[in-house]
């Protein structure tokens, strides 16, 4: 765990802001979180020489010159942000398996699941039956959780860019260590958000599988999509 020393506590803020927003680049620090240019290029040096974040070169950027360099959070970043409970839950989940069996583990990771679906379905019926406002719902009570998640619009190339889903991503998950071993809990966590969103969704990317974020596309209607 990172310490709460003031440096020590800034790093954290810069890592789990890498966390919630990764692929992310240094400007974007600076001005999510008011620190200098310098103090951010500080943090970013140590936290990657200390290997809990790593760099993607944004392709996608025009102009001439060396591509933006951002930022998302390693495997070993992501461990120096989860309990000391981690181990002691593998070797519990390990024990459940040998002993009952693979299916226990499903029965276990849906009634964890479960009780997360029980505290969020009152706050998403809230909003409505759109999926969209339901998503960002669902993302802002994630990230309350500790997931740092957020809820972003994308668009079809087909239809002029306009907007016809939503992926939550989640940048953080407490249970990485175990999913990434028994991705049941992937699985009921995706059925869960399913059942949440009053759509079906498609899980496109896990930390548990060594992606930088875990990201959920939900569909969305169209809106002022041109007829064909």
């Amino acid at each position: 765990m990172l310490k709460d020393e003031p440096q020590e506590d800034t790093r954290h803020r810069v890592l789990r802001l890498i966390s919630e927003r990764g692929p992310i680049k240094a400007a974007a620090i600076v001005a999510e979180l008011g620190l200098t240019e310098t103090a951010v290029r500080r943090h970013l040096d140590n936290l990657q020489e200390a290997q809990l974040i790593e760099p993607r070169e944004s392709h996608g950027s025009r102009g001439r010159g060396r591509p933006a360099r951002s930022w998302v959070v390693s495997t070993a970043g992501h461990r120096a942000l989860v309990s000391d409970y981690d181990d002691l839950a593998g070797d519990a989940l390990r024990f459940l398996a040998d002993t009952l069996g693979e299916d226990a583990v499903a029965a276990f990771a849906a009634r964890r699941v479960a009780d997360l679906e029980g505290r969020y379905a009152a706050r998403l019926a809230a909003v409505g039956s759109d999926p969209a406002a339901r998503a960002n719902a669902l993302a802002q009570a994630l990230s309350e959780e500790g997931f740092a998640a957020t809820a972003r619009p994308v668009g079809d190339p087909r239809a002029d860019g306009q907007t016809h889903g939503i992926q939550v991503c989640q940048g953080h998950c407490p249970v990485q260590h175990v999913a990434s071993e028994f991705p049941q809990f992937c699985d009921a966590e995706t059925e869960a958000f399913s059942r949440l969103l009053g759509v079906h969704v498609q899980r496109l990317a896990t930390l548990a599988h060594g992606d930088h974020v875990c990201t959920t596309f939900v569909p969305t209607p169209s809106i002022g999509r041109r007829p064909s």
